[in-house]
């Protein structure tokens, strides 16, 4: 389906890519990995026609239609959500309006006989057929479920666009291209905006997506969730292993083991060779054995041993002064703005060297608390900060807030003082900046480059109290890993917001879940948290476990909760009979009407006494649609039910 053959990437003379090649075949889940820098999102651009190889190709069918998701990119902010995500179905909208403007002439005429009125009632039949065809009747369902899934509710549907923050804006269009379900999507870093309902809910639509899917995540259960094959980028080179990304790594590190055990068996042979020829190189007696090894070795097929990329970020936070026992005491702390109430009666008190996990739905004010700690935002309540604390914060939209026309170098250096001013290439190494990379404007960097600069200067100062909000947005795994490793050697506190369970796992002994307005403080590490809340990861926070309590009904269905849970799901069932007898009930009123006025359009004189016949023909065919609909939609829930009652 696409192509990638012989691709070659250059930039100002280094060698991003060379010689790659691979297909992207119908129905593939990839997941493209490797570390920041290494081409992905280079190679999702170039599958876009948006950058251009040095040499080779990417082929892209026409009839193939790709939907395309970038780490950043500019929203336009001049209509609603409603409408801006209404723009999905152009082509669909173009046809509703086609259908309006036949229906107004058909309205106005009365020549029903004549060629041009035929051609009329011709074409709007072709059009609204084009139009259910493309589903246009569910058009505005599609929409909600879509936006519902990614976090709107319904009162934002009317909002203008601009009101929301960037990554609100991104979820809009995520929305789009997941609407116009297009044969192929490349998803760059599509999770980083996404709260854990959201994604949850975007993972049960990738898994049954019926078209291709190249993604890019660094969220490691993600990626094992949703793809089955992995295509690494590293060095230069592609790798493509036809499994999910955990078992990668294993065939990688297999690969590797049995490259080097090759490489060293050869490389053993050629130098006992080589010693052999020098040995006896001037001996007459044994001058045609030394012609043989000669040729011999001309003959080997050189093993090459791929080049591992070694480079990793190597943090350590600076010591820092012991600050009060305790570094934080809130007490009945609310944050609203104007009539919208993001928390209220909040009371926490976290310690010296505690280590907490800030968890929840977006929007249920983990950022807004944060900012609250810093000193960035007014509240109601009282909180006060401990006796010689010093916080340093990492924003989530840290990377957004650098002055683009700046250097890397420039940066730190605009921040550092004192004997720190010293040591600013040897922080900028620590976090994968050498030579010429100190030198890049702000503007070039990668969203992983920009997040390592911004935890860089986190390391200007000797903090003893860390607020992180999502660190990990845009690391790639080794970063993660390794910065994780920098945090469990941290003598401080640390707040850390975070979806990411498997960074968390080992970080935190402490967990505060916000949601309904209000801010439960959990103790014990993250999967102590899990374990009590019943949930298998953070992603179905927010959500009921209706697998487990199935399970539980089943092993207690004597008991009397069991029996009451049956008896509400026999009065559901009850309900749901009786609507789909309604909703046959209407289906037969429908059709019925619709044979009825397609008896009268066949009579001319008839049709000729009222014009809106067909009008009406094409209002009850819809009407029956829906209705048809609603039919399966109950049918489909009863199903549910009845499964729910045998269990």
């Amino acid at each position: 389906m696409i192509s990638v053959d012989q691709l070659t990437v250059e930039f100002g003379g280094f060698q991003l890519f060379n010689d790659v090649s691979f297909m992207v075949n119908p129905k593939d889940r990839i997941g493209l990995v490797g570390k920041n820098g290494s081409g992905k999102s280079t190679l999702l651009k170039i599958f876009m026609r948006m950058q251009t190889p040095a040499k080779g190709k990417v082929t892209v069918p026409e009839r193939i239609r790709l939907g395309y998701l970038p780490q950043h990119m500019s929203c336009k902010d001049s209509k609603t959500v409603i409408e801006e995500t209404r723009e999905a179905f152009f082509e669909v909208l173009l046809l509703e309006k086609k259908i309006r403007e036949i229906n107004h002439h058909l309205t106005n005429r009365t020549d029903y006989e004549s060629s041009e009125y035929l051609k009329l009632i011709h074409d709007l039949t072709e059009a609204t057929d084009q139009y259910q065809m493309m589903g246009g009747g569910a058009i505005d369902a599609d929409i909600e479920q879509t936006l519902f899934g990614l976090g709107f509710q319904t009162k934002d549907f009317n909002r203008q666009t601009s009101e929301f923050s960037g990554g609100w804006r991104m979820r809009i269009e995520l929305a789009k291209i997941l609407l116009q379900k297009p044969d192929v999507l490349l998803l760059d870093e599509p999770t980083n905006h996404l709260d854990i309902e959201a994604i949850q809910w975007f993972e049960d639509f990738l898994i049954n997506y019926p078209g291709a899917l190249v993604l890019i995540s660094h969220d490691r259960m993600f990626l094992d969730n949703v793809t089955k094959r992995t295509v690494e980028l590293s060095l230069g080179k592609a790798y493509d292993y036809n499994v999910p990304y955990s078992k990668y790594v294993v065939l990688r590190k297999e690969r590797r083991e049995q490259q080097m055990a090759a490489y060293r068996n050869q490389q053993k042979m050629i130098e006992e060779t080589e010693d052999f020829i020098e040995r006896f190189r001037y001996k007459a007696t044994k001058a045609v054995q030394v012609q043989s090894r000669i040729k011999q070795l001309d003959k080997i097929d050189r093993i090459e041993v791929d080049e591992e990329d070694l480079a990793s970020l190597n943090i350590k936070f600076p010591p820092a002064p012991r600050s009060g026992d305790v570094v934080i005491t809130a007490r009945d702390l609310s944050k609203n703005y104007g009539d919208l109430v993001v928390f209220k009666e909040v009371d926490l008190t976290i310690h010296r060297g505690d280590r907490v996990a800030f968890v929840g739905r977006n929007g249920e004010g983990k950022t807004t608390l944060s900012k609250i700690i810093v000193d960035n935002l007014e509240h109601g309540g009282t909180l006060k900060i401990g006796h010689n604390v010093s916080i340093g914060y990492f924003a989530q939209n840290q990377d957004e807030i650098m002055d683009e026309k700046k250097t890397v170098f420039q940066t730190i250096d605009d921040i550092a003082v004192g004997d720190v001013r010293t040591k600013i290439r040897d922080i900028l190494g620590a976090f994968l900046f050498s030579g010429e990379d100190i030198d890049k404007k702000i503007k070039v960097l990668s969203g992983g480059e920009r997040s390592r600069l911004a935890m860089a200067k986190l390391l200007l100062q000797p903090y003893n109290l860390l607020v992180l909000d999502e660190p990990t947005n845009h690391l790639d795994m080794r970063s993660k890993d390794i910065l994780k490793e920098a945090l469990l050697d941290y003598k401080g506190t640390l707040i850390l917001v975070s979806h990411d369970r498997e960074f968390l796992d080992g970080l935190v002994d402490k967990v505060y879940e916000f949601k309904n307005q209000k801010v439960k403080e959990h103790l014990g590490g993250i999967f102590d948290f899990l374990q009590k809340r019943k949930l298998e990861n953070l992603k179905e926070l927010e959500r009921k476990n209706t697998q487990q309590a199935l399970v539980k009904d089943k092993k207690e269905s004597d008991n009397k909760m069991a029996y009451l849970e049956k008896k509400e799901i026999d009065k559901q069932i009850r309900k749901i009979e009786n609507s789909i007898k309604t909703s046959e009930e209407n289906i037969d009123k429908f059709e019925k009407e619709i044979e009825k006025i397609a008896q009268l359009m066949s009579d001319p004189k008839a049709l000729g006494e009222n014009p809106l016949l067909f009008k009406d023909y094409e209002m009850q065919k819809q009407n029956l649609q829906k209705e048809m609909s609603k039919w399966e939609s109950f049918h489909k829930e009863l199903e549910i039910l009845m499964v729910k009652k045998e269990k």
